[in-house]
């Protein structure tokens, strides 16, 4: 067995006391080593590192009160860098910045139509990126990681494959943010939904589960044991583009019958006899769910037949998903998630007769937590995960901003 480089063992080290002080908050170095299993000698120096980098220091005392000389604890600097988060999608523009410890600094959110040229989509989001760091949170700090997510296949170079719903192919768009932002990491949009609801929402505890994202277009993450599943190519999830009807309506991705042209947003407006262009300025993302369902509430039949339809074209799609992965859960997100008590009946009817197990699969339709937000909220936590794999590198890499 080839015996273990030390620089990759410092770095595991750095990285596990970096990432105990970013999750559970102020430590002493005795309780450092009690969680990490490192000695308190290598504790200590692995402290002592940090804190050169910028990106710990010293704090209160532990234990306020206890007998004996109490112990000095360690948290993360005040001033250490932070990591951005990003989307774009069909009809709006995120932004995000959040400290290593996931604690949000700033968010911005700006309705827009985006089926138009990328270079003028990606410049007003670099515009909107560097608004965040004109904040006063940003001064004499560094970007440590930025995280864009995408409606479309994207491929390992930052480049966006191909976004039917953006009429977008072939664009590099890391590359497009990477001079004014530093190193830029592109991950579908679903993908990063899915892995803010493990971290943060209603995947928490889950090991299997299909998450489902409801927007113009519909996506999906796959979390199997516990992680992301992206497929050979980070092509996996792609779930909008099944087809449910071959002689259904023509798709933008060149099929027919896809499931977001029977399901998506259009398509559910359309058949609850609402205009889908009736999003006024400044929508939030979670739009059209939340109206949807106080129409529903109020009973309004058209509202409730196109819910039941959707619910059971859903299912359809759900079940071909469940019979391959046999997943603990589907987490509906999105648009889908406030609309889930209405969805729920028709998509479990659909799984009860498709499902080669029946009932005996276990898989529970659920409501995702973060609606709207997932997205971009799982942008912010890969940069996080980025950043805290790393800690030597942020020293190194990360884009400074001057205030």
């Amino acid at each position: 067995m080839k015996p273990a480089d030390p620089h990759d063992v410092r770095r595991h080290n750095l990285s596990l006391v970096l990432r105990a002080l970013a999750e559970r908050g102020p430590r002493s170095r005795a309780t450092l080593s009690a969680e990490t299993g490192l000695n308190k000698s290598t504790i200590s120096s692995l402290v002592a590192e940090l804190v050169d980098l910028g990106l710990v220091c010293e704090s209160g005392h532990e234990r306020p009160g206890a007998v004996g000389r109490p112990a000095q604890n360690v948290e993360l600097d005040p001033r250490s860098p932070f990591v951005l988060g990003l989307e774009v999608n069909v009809d709006y523009l995120a932004v995000w910045a959040a400290d290593l410890g996931g604690r949000v600094l700033q968010r911005s959110f700006v309705a827009s139509d985006n089926r138009e040229r990328p270079e003028q989509v990606i410049s007003r989001l670099e515009l909107l990126a560097r608004e965040a760091l004109d904040e006063d949170f940003a001064e004499g700090r560094r970007v440590a990681a930025v995280t864009v997510a995408l409606p479309g296949i994207v491929d390992d170079l930052g480049g966006l494959i191909v976004a039917p719903n953006l009429h977008w192919e072939d664009v590099p768009v890391a590359h497009m943010l990477s001079e004014s932002l530093g190193p830029v990491t592109v991950e579908n949009e679903a993908n990063l939904g899915a892995l803010a609801e493990l971290t943060e929402g209603a995947g928490v505890g889950l090991r299997d589960f299909v998450y489902i994202s409801g927007e113009v277009g519909i996506g999906a993450g796959i979390v199997i044991g516990g992680d992301l599943f992206r497929g050979a190519r980070g092509f996996g999830g792609e779930i909008g583009h099944l087809t449910i009807d071959s002689y259904g309506p023509p798709c933008p991705c060149g099929s027919r019958g896809c499931l977001e042209r029977l399901a998506g947003q259009d398509a559910i407006l359309r058949l609850a006899g609402w205009d889908s262009r009736i999003r006024g300025p400044g929508s939030r993302p979670e739009w059209p769910g939340a109206m949807l369902a106080e129409s529903a509430r109020e009973g309004r039949a058209k509202t409730l037949e196109a819910l039941s339809q959707v619910g059971h074209t859903l299912g359809i799609a759900a079940a071909a998903a469940v019979n391959l992965l046999n997943p603990e859960a589907l987490l509906l997100g999105g648009y889908f998630a406030p609309l889930t008590e209405w969805l729920r009946e028709p998509i479990e009817n659909e799984l009860h007769r498709r499902l080669l197990a029946g009932d005996g699969s276990g898989c529970a339709v659920l409501a995702a937590r973060l609606g709207g937000e997932a997205a971009v909220r799982g942008a912010v936590a890969l940069s996080r995960r980025q950043a805290l794999d790393d800690p030597a590198a942020l020293g190194a890499h990360s884009l400074s901003v001057v205030g």
